[in-house]
């Protein structure tokens, strides 16, 4: 089992306390510091490898907030947020900065160590990504960030993919119901290997094996017609000529 590295961040010294002592109590957790401000623990993100802070959002001169996009746009691999706060206004920001979890003040070892788990697990799925090789070009599928939870998507199984806005509608073959993930369609096409998707629109990308019927400005994914917008038309056209 490996241990994963934490650090705390919390302006209350009764709440940092206790999430340490969550923490050491915790056996796949190693405590590697705690801090009053987010200030102060930016330097150690940046200089040592932290895989996860348990993270408060309300703090003077950096919110946990603010730190959390701060982190995002260094790029690289980044430690995963758990915030740990008092008010529940902020759990939509707290996942558009892709937090793995939402811990509301006051919550109990139970509820700390199921957040606990969720980081061990996306750890998991990490080291079983990089033992594999890329995921998004060697295996058969991707992970994608669905609420909480890192969840694994069978290339295969993805019909079309469906851009709206801040969140990506994932529609599949084996559910009816499709997938809701807060990235943009661009990040997604991004992972998603080109010998297999298409984007033929700002709001769509195909899989090129479900596709049942073309004209010259549309595609048919079973009953759904996609329509094919004028900045893809190109690479559209190179893949219809293989159709004639």
């Amino acid at each position: 089992m490996n241990v994963l590295q934490c650090i705390a961040v919390d302006d209350e010294p009764l709440a940092l306390g206790l999430v340490c002592a969550f923490i050491e109590k915790t056996p796949f957790l190693s405590l590697t510091g705690r801090y009053s401000s987010a200030v102060e623990a930016l330097q150690v993100i940046h200089t040592q490898q932290i895989d996860v802070i348990f993270l408060d959002i309300q703090m003077p001169d950096l919110t946990g907030i603010e730190l959390a996009r701060v982190i995002e746009k260094a790029g690289g691999r980044a430690p995963r947020i758990i915030f740990t706060t008092a008010f529940n206004q902020y759990a939509l920001d707290g996942f558009r900065v892709d937090a793995l979890d939402y811990l509301l003040k006051p919550f109990n070892y139970e509820e700390f160590l199921r957040a606990a788990s969720k980081a061990q697990a996306y750890a998991e799925l990490l080291q079983k990504a990089s033992s594999a090789g890329s995921v998004e070009t060697k295996d058969e599928y991707l992970f994608l960030k669905v609420e909480y939870q890192l969840v694994r998507i069978a290339y295969d199984d993805i019909l079309y993919t469906e851009g709206l806005k801040d969140y990506v509608k994932v529609h599949l073959k084996s559910d009816p119901k499709p997938i809701l993930s807060l990235t943009s369609l661009k990040a997604l096409e991004e992972k998603l290997p080109s010998s297999k998707f298409m984007r033929v629109h700002r709001s769509f990308i195909v899989n090129l094996d479900k596709i049942s019927a073309v004209t010259k400005n549309t595609i048919q994914i079973g009953t759904i017609t996609i329509p094919v917008s004028d900045q893809y038309k190109e690479n559209f056209n190179q893949f219809l000529s293989k159709w004639m």
